[in-house]
């Protein structure tokens, strides 16, 4: 299914992009502790694109230590989220922040190392269980003071590296489940999230967020969500990296479900290697997930070893034969791109494929009805929410249409809502041709070509934001990896109408190592990771 299709029903192509306007800004200093800033409300940031490894030697060499880091980010956060360009990510500050950093740093200084992440400040959507004094709610007024009572599985791997959670991230609410005609990064909790690059265009959703705290340096790292498209997305149209994993490698446990069948949690970071790290810390096998059993075996607590600049040699690379888009910009980007894949060694194979993954979008979203009504109902049923059922939920935003829905409506709850259970005829038969069929079809050409990934262009460019009429996106190559459960990987490709665009690989169950080697290579071949200029708006 197309991500236009999944967020609306139609598919609308992109409009004509006009010149930009570059707007300047100034510098002003500020003193944090012990620290004197460069804050500047769009672009000098002390901390500006750094690593984790990056940010590891500093903490090892004494240049800071975790609570100035966090002291560091939050300041960020309220120069550059909550007031200069306004970029709306955030949804909540940890007020723990501080204290958790103040104990990482009596553990280091105790010698006492928890992990690749200790230390270092991260945050998390916003539909991500944290037993602390912050709120789950996905972004929905109708969970306002849904306090969890357990961390999400990803949460107690998180602080088991010694990571410290500084904030949760808004979302399109409901992981981008709730209307036809929604506007991604719009909750009626956080408001509007903006896309750091133009400041009128869109974020992508649903881990809208995640992808822009990134892409404006409040963070290193961010963990987001995906069911379809809503981590490649939003890491896509923000020059970031993101991985959606393989169904099975990252448990769910503990996060307000869309689809057992396609739902992952998954890392967002600037570099590949970021990314790579994170994913080795939140991957894991989780008694509570059955399908992490799946991965035993497969998974990997360290999948940096895979960071290979060479491994670009001697792969098969299939690209869909059939031009996505009739834009000559965006398809000279993906020329430009094979280009550095064929000069680091890889095979070009032109391929087939998109059109039988398209026909299986209607059972796709029957799918993703089914299995969001049963495992809401299950969440909420065990949460602190004041909402015990979806049905509950959409009596609420009734109640509340104002607040809750002053934009656009809750079509696609209330249609998920009239779904019968798991056991229905009509589900069983949607799901062998949606996630069975799409397996088949890719399994297949894996074969037949003897690829080692697929590629394409991730998304166009951000679309507007509109939050009266909602999204519209063009071409997108987030289905075929997210209905099948497979890993996906995506990296900057560029610049179109000076928005980010992201270069896709994705591949078989359980084949990260492969696609984290290929994306490293392409990246350190292509180095289109740009910093955003947050300007206001096209003329």
């Amino acid at each position: 299914m197309k991500r236009r299709t999944f967020l609306t029903s139609t598919t609308i192509a992109t409009v004509g992009l006009s010149a930009l306007l570059v707007e300047s800004c100034t510098i002003s200093k500020k003193k944090i502790g012990v620290i004197t800033v460069d804050i500047d409300a769009t672009l000098a940031f002390e901390l500006d694109e750094e690593t984790i490894s990056s940010l590891r030697e500093k903490l090892d060499s004494g240049k800071y230590n975790s609570e100035q880091l966090v002291a560091l980010y939050l300041k960020r956060i309220e120069n550059i989220d909550k007031s200069g360009p306004i970029l709306n990510s955030i949804i909540e500050i940890n007020p723990d922040a501080v204290s958790i950093a103040k104990e990482m740093d009596n553990e280091k200084r105790d010698g006492k190392w928890r992990g690749p992440l200790h230390g270092i400040p991260v945050v998390i959507k916003d539909n991500i269980d944290t037993a602390d004094k912050m709120q789950t709610t996905a972004g929905s007024l109708a969970m306002k003071g849904n306090i969890a009572l357990n961390d999400a599985f990803v949460v107690k791997k998180l602080r088991e590296a010694g990571a410290i959670i500084i904030g949760k991230t808004n979302l399109s609410e409901w992981a981008n489940f709730r209307s036809s005609q929604s506007c991604s990064g719009w909750s009626s909790r956080g408001n509007q999230t903006k896309n750091p690059y133009i400041l009128d265009h869109n974020p992508c959703g649903s881990s809208a967020g995640s992808g822009v705290a990134v892409a404006a340096n409040l963070c290193v790292v961010a963990v987001g969500t995906e069911t379809d498209g809503s981590i490649v997305c939003p890491a896509s149209v923000n020059g970031i990296v993101g991985i959606k994993p393989t169904v099975g490698l990252v448990s769910r446990s503990g996060i307000i479900p869309i689809s057992k069948t396609q739902d992952t949690a998954g890392p967002m970071a600037r570099t590949v290697k970021d990314a790579a790290i994170l994913l080795g810390v939140l991957s894991g096998i989780d008694s509570t997930d059955a399908i992490t059993n799946k991965s035993k075996g497969k998974s990997f607590t360290d999948y940096t070893p895979f960071l290979d600049i060479n491994a670009l040699q001697g792969k098969r690379i299939g690209i869909e034969r059939k031009s996505q888009g009739n834009n000559q910009y965006i398809n000279e980007l993906l020329e430009n791109a094979i280009g550095i894949l064929k000069k680091n060694g890889a095979t070009i194979i032109e391929i087939d494929y998109i059109e039988q993954i398209d026909l299986l979008g209607e059972a796709e979203f029957e799918v993703l009805q089914y299995e969001f009504k049963d495992g809401l109902n299950h969440y909420l049923a065990g949460a602190n929410a004041k909402v015990k059922s979806l049905k509950d939920v959409i009596d609420y935003n009734k109640s509340n249409e104002d607040k809750a829905m002053p934009y656009f409506k809750q079509e696609t709850l209330e249609s998920s809502n009239l779904k019968h259970n798991l056991n229905d005829k009509k589900y069983i038969a949607a799901l062998n041709k949606s996630f069975n069929g799409s397996k088949e079809i890719l399994d297949t050409l894996f074969l037949k070509n003897q690829l080692d990934a697929i590629c394409g262009i991730t998304m166009g460019p951000a679309c507007s934001i509109d939050m009266i009429y909602g999204d519209r996106w063009g071409y997108s190559l987030t289905t075929p990896a997210a209905a099948s459960g497979y890993p996906h990987i995506t990296v900057p490709g560029g610049k179109v109408y000076d928005l980010p665009v992201g270069l896709s690989f994705f591949g078989t169950a359980y084949s990260e190592p492969k696609l984290i080697g290929i994306a490293y290579a392409y990246e350190q071949g292509s180095k289109n990771r740009i910093k955003p200029k947050f300007k206001k708006s096209f003329l």
